[in-house]
């Protein structure tokens, strides 16, 4: 794996010292492969180990965001 480049953390919702990071990976996949945004989570707020982690290509980051857009209308018009 590439370099890694801390992009922005917040605190993980209903957690004490929970994180969200976000990470920018050169050749995540190894030499010439493209780089990905690293979305992790770490429950007690250490974002070099995270409990989990998705690696998202910047291609597909639009489609990212409109899912979770789409995903947080929903909940707002469910709960209304």
């Amino acid at each position: 794996m590439g370099s890694s480049t801390l992009l922005k953390t917040f605190k993980l919702a209903d957690t004490k010292d929970g994180v969200i990071s976000i990470s920018n990976i050169e050749e995540p996949y190894g030499e010439g492969s493209k780089p990905v945004i690293s979305i992790g989570i770490s429950l007690k707020g250490d974002v070099s180990d995270p409990d989990w982690k998705a690696h998202i290509p910047y291609e597909n980051l639009n489609d990212l965001i409109d899912a979770l857009i789409d995903a947080k209308d929903k909940l707002i018009k469910n709960n209304g």
